[in-house]
């Protein structure tokens, strides 16, 4: 069972996106609200698996909210009421967004989004989309892929510390996992294409990540891609 919270500025689409997900059998929402300032006090007080975060906020308003919810202080020394978060991570972010602003989901990404998902997606995307994210895995649909892919040509992510990380960082098992990850395998299909547990996949892309100080599977896409180690297709 997924627990989902609805962050919307649209009243109808708050409504609406709580009816369809209470329709199903494996998710379960938390709680709905307007305001990003609400959306930061209820993750830490309800500790959702995933935020939804939509509606037609202004960026900057937008990015403070993800930043806030995906990188809470002392997460882990904080008491809180309601579920707990599985190993004291912070909820999963899946942004809806619309066609034209593919270019924030970079600034979104960067910020600890975990997915993307243009909001003309169907029903059946949108819930697939938040399983997908409860479990750890990336969504970014084909548009926002190459939006991503443009962004990262042109702006270099600062590295915690200053400090760049380069390809050396990583074991030869390392980089093919992380190949895998950005090419959109899940944990199952790596495990299954390379050989591997899927506990032992879960192990190299929780290395991964720490090597490139990111909290969410998609930023290791980013920097796949930002070294080349995949290629957009034609």
């Amino acid at each position: 069972m997924a627990s989902v919270l609805i962050v919307n500025d649209q009243s109808l689409q708050r409504v609406g996106l709580r009816m369809l997900l209470t329709a199903e059998p494996d998710l379960t929402v938390v709680g709905d609200t307007a305001s990003g300032a609400e959306a930061v006090r209820m993750s830490a007080a309800l500790g959702p698996d995933v935020v939804l975060l939509g509606g037609h906020r202004p960026e900057t308003d937008a990015i403070e909210t993800i930043r806030r919810i995906a990188h809470p202080p002392r997460l882990s020394a904080v008491p809180r009421p309601g579920p707990a978060v599985p190993g004291g991570q912070p909820p999963r972010i899946l942004v809806l967004t619309s066609t034209g602003h593919e270019g924030h989901a970079y600034a979104a990404l960067r910020a600890g989004a975990g997915g993307f998902l243009l909001k003309d997606a169907t029903p059946h995307e949108l819930t697939a989309a938040i399983r997908v994210v409860a479990a750890g895995d990336a969504v970014i649909t084909p548009e926002l892929t190459r939006a991503l892919i443009d962004t990262v040509r042109h702006e270099r992510a600062p590295r915690p510390g200053g400090r760049a990380v380069g390809l050396d960082a990583f074991t030869e098992r390392e980089r093919d996992v992380l190949v895998a990850v950005a090419s959109g395998w899940s944990n199952a299909e790596i495990a299954a294409r390379l050989s591997i547990a899927p506990t032992t996949v879960k192990s190299h892309v929780s290395h991964i990540l720490a090597k490139i100080g990111a909290r969410a599977r998609v930023q290791a896409v980013a920097f796949a891609y930002e070294y080349g180690l995949v290629r957009p297709a034609a």
